[in-house]
């Protein structure tokens, strides 16, 4: 495996970290879920985690979020130690929608204000989160009402709607048809444009290679691999990245896409 400054070699040094892990393990009981690894997300790169099942992905994305705490190391906001108040300047969506019982445009009005956005300028953001989520026709309909790919348009573009720093996503994609899956990741290149750095969690290679800058590999709650997404997905380095990517090579050549 390769440590960290090899991997850091690899990516933009150009772009300062807006987050980093050093040493970080996480573990209940005497089992070690992930670690000890060392990485870094670039500021305003998307930076994709890929991995087999139980590879710790999703652990992973839940430390540098702050939803899990953890067990050694540490995580660094800006080089410095990672406070909850970081998690205001962060949103996460999950892979299942997680909406409240209200309407659409009550989703997006209550995550405003719990940000404590002000009520003179949550109007202008409400709309322009219905807009690109293409959901200001159905404003006033139950958000639990709508198609999959609607709620998750709508996770997403209410996670935006808060102004975040970082968006994480947890295999946003993972259920939705094509169309839907190319709907999100027009919003996540958007979101990008803008200056958001993105962390995706995706098992979908092709996925990866449409969106990402940077990829980490994890196999068996370590590193295996991080560096352009270029470069990993088209020569990895590492055994455990060869092996699952041929894997996922061989799976597309028989018509599977994983869309």
């Amino acid at each position: 495996m390769r440590d960290l400054a090899e991997s850091m070699s690899d990516l933009n040094t150009t772009a300062e970290p807006v987050m980093s892990a050093h040493g970080l393990s996480y573990g209940t009981g005497r089992e070690t879920h992930l670690g000890p690894l060392d990485l870094a997300i670039r500021a305003g790169r998307s930076t994709v985690i890929m991995g087999a099942n139980g590879a710790g992905k999703s652990v992973l994305i839940r430390l540098l979020h702050g939803l899990l705490t953890p067990t050694r190391g540490q995580i660094l906001w800006h080089g410095a130690a990672l406070k909850a108040g970081a998690r205001k300047r962060q949103a996460m969506v999950f892979q299942r929608p997680v909406l409240l019982r209200r309407s659409v445009l009550g989703n997006l009005r209550f995550a405003l204000r719990v940000r404590g956005v002000r009520k003179g300028d949550r109007v202008a953001r409400e709309q322009a989160a219905l807009d690109a989520a293409k959901l200001s026709h159905a404003k006033d309909r139950p958000a639990r009402r709508l198609s999959i790919g609607e709620q998750q348009r709508l996770a997403v573009a209410r996670a935006l709607s808060t102004s975040p720093e970082v968006l994480f996503l947890d295999e946003p994609t993972a259920s939705l048809d094509p169309a839907s899956t190319l709907a999100i990741e027009a919003q996540i290149a958007e979101a990008k444009a803008a200056g958001v750095t993105i962390v995706l969690v995706t098992h979908d290679a092709g996925q990866a290679r449409r969106v990402g800058d940077d990829v980490i590999f994890l196999d068996a709650g370590r590193v295996a691999e991080q560096g352009r997404a270029s470069d990993v997905l088209t020569a990895p380095q590492s055994p455990e990245a060869q092996a699952w990517l041929s894997g996922d090579l061989r799976l597309a050549a028989s018509g599977t896409t994983g869309l």
